[in-house]
């Protein structure tokens, strides 16, 4: 293998990324990591957010929603429930889940369900808030 590290991000409807890069940036569910050649194998689940992948000539991002990573010797694959490359992220249809979200946590009636919603609203305005930020910066 080259010298780097081997990813490959898959989606249901196709594969999305696969070659060698310097690193990687993943949206964890207990935080963001970087992934770089010869890391500690490891699996663990993905929350909504965007990876960043850097190259020789740059980065590139990727938006994912929700999945896995594995980390192996052989590199980094990410099993994504959706992914897409930055530049076909939807925008519209964030702002669409974040108004029905609101709605949502309107209408909840137990502190449990108020609870749930609240936490839905705020993953979604934060994934709102880094893709203002990647645009902002002209990564993609």
């Amino acid at each position: 293998m080259a010298e780097g590290l081997k990813i490959e991000i898959v989606s249901p409807e196709r594969l999305v990324l696969s070659e060698v890069v310097q690193s990687v940036t993943v949206p964890g569910t207990e935080g963001y990591f970087t992934v770089m050649d010869d890391h500690a194998p490891f699996m663990t689940t993905l929350r909504p957010g965007f990876i960043t992948v850097t190259k020789d000539g740059g980065a590139d991002v990727y938006f994912v929603k929700g999945g896995f990573a594995d980390v192996s010797p052989e590199g980094l694959t990410i099993l994504a429930e959706q992914s897409v490359p930055f530049a076909e992220f939807d925008h519209g249809d964030l702002q669409t889940q974040i108004k029905a979200a609101e709605e949502e946590l309107n209408r909840a009636a137990t502190p449990e369900d108020k609870s749930y919603a609240q936490e839905v609203v705020s993953g979604l305005l934060n994934l709102a808030i880094e893709a203002q930020h990647i645009d902002g910066a002209h990564i993609h």
